[in-house]
């Protein structure tokens, strides 16, 4: 069943940004992480919350 992104909570996105993390999908789960903390109208919640899913290309290192 597809629902309309608009229906969707932050609560939904950050389940899916868990979900991407454990799929070691980092990046996406970045970005649904972000989403859920624009729609969390605490702002020390939505702090929290991007902390939990840095950016990845801000932390990742290069290897040889």
């Amino acid at each position: 069943m597809i629902r309309d992104p608009a229906d969707l909570t932050a609560a939904d996105y950050l389940d899916s940004a868990r979900e991407m993390n454990a799929a070691n999908r980092p990046y996406l789960a970045h970005l649904l992480a972000e989403e859920a903390a624009q729609r969390t109208a605490d702002p020390a919640t939505a702090a929290g919350i991007r902390a939990g899913f840095p950016d990845p290309t801000t932390t990742r290192t290069e290897t040889d």
